[in-house]
């Protein structure tokens, strides 16, 4: 009885081929659907960077300009003193990270200059009340605002250097 059993279970070896493994075909369609997956998943993934840098953007301007407007604040209140014709504007970035002697202490505005995350340098555009707002020069009497550098255009359509 028990080699009966065993006889039965007992299937040709060219039977269990045809049964076993993918074929050409169910082979050739699963790369294909995985390489439309992965094309969709590249333009995600750059688009991904260029968000991440342009938010990297906005914080620094915005920390920035929030230090420039710390800076004008204390010395409107007449916590030190500036260039008469500074209007209170910090003459300089660098004076943001310096800081300045407030009754004995020294007052940092600034941690550091960030590096603009789209040109890859620490430098950027620099406007004073004395400029044009849509110009590209600077007067050097004071900062009054800041923009990145790059020429280049954002996911909105803006160019960064409008910022």
């Amino acid at each position: 009885m028990k080699t009966q059993r065993h006889l039965r279970s007992f299937r040709p070896a060219a039977h269990r081929r045809g049964q076993a493994g993918l074929t050409l075909v169910e082979l050739i369609v699963t790369v294909a659907i995985l390489g439309i997956l992965a094309s969709a998943a590249v333009p995600i993934a750059r688009f991904k960077v260029q968000r991440d840098k342009e938010r990297e953007l906005r914080r620094d301007l915005w920390e920035m300009r929030d230090a420039i407007d710390h800076y004008k604040d204390a010395a409107d209140k007449g916590a030190f003193q500036t260039k008469v014709d500074s209007q209170n504007y910090p003459p300089d970035l660098e004076e943001l990270v310096k800081g300045v002697d407030i009754q004995g202490k020294k007052v940092k505005f600034l941690r550091r200059i960030p590096v603009d995350p789209m040109t890859g340098k620490a430098e950027w555009g620099l406007h004073s009340m004395q400029d044009d707002p849509k110009s590209d020069s600077y007067g050097g009497q004071s900062v009054f605002d800041v923009y990145s550098k790059s020429t280049g255009t954002a996911l909105d359509g803006t160019k960064y250097s409008e910022w």
